[in-house]
């Protein structure tokens, strides 16, 4: 990880948290994040590279979704990824919840409310009609995240096909 990653104090009261749209300006401290986040996971393989394209992909075709960070004047130390889908079940628009990490440090602390509120009012101004996301099975404390933010278990089974 990188420094600028580690180092996660909030340095005077002036230096609020807020929830801003990511720009490419911050792709070095997202793909810090999402490496962070991977390395976490069973299912993905931590590879900087790749979450850097994947990032910069969004960012510069901003019709394919948006991504949020948590940021203070000096460092982001939380973000979401929402792609944009078209559902038929629902007859519209709606968001796949792709990445949520708020860095260690800054967790239990209301910034993933914050930046999940700021996700749902994104939502509902831009008339989507459904947020999904998948969450680790062995992470009982993100599911219970979700869920205390109206997230329900689905009956859908999540299945892929990794095309390499």
């Amino acid at each position: 990880m990188s420094s600028t990653l580690q180092q996660s104090t909030l340095s005077s009261s002036n230096d609020l948290p807020r929830v801003q749209t990511a720009t490419i300006e911050d792709l070095d401290q997202i793909t810090d994040l999402l490496t962070a986040l991977f390395e976490q996971q069973g299912d993905f393989t931590s590879d900087p590279q790749r979450q850097r394209e994947g990032v910069s992909m969004i960012l510069e075709q901003p019709a394919r979704g948006r991504i949020f960070v948590l940021r203070n004047d000096d460092q982001i130390f939380g973000m979401v990824n929402l792609l944009f889908t078209i559902s038929t079940a629902m007859g519209g628009m709606v968001l796949i919840l792709e990445d949520f990490i708020m860095h260690p440090s800054h967790r239990g602390q209301g910034y993933g409310t914050l930046l999940l509120d700021h996700v749902s009012n994104f939502a509902k101004q831009k008339n989507f009609a459904r947020i999904t996301l998948l969450t680790d099975k062995i992470s009982e404390d993100s599911q219970r995240f979700f869920q205390k933010h109206g997230f329900a278990h689905s009956s859908m089974i999540p299945m892929r096909l990794n095309i390499d």
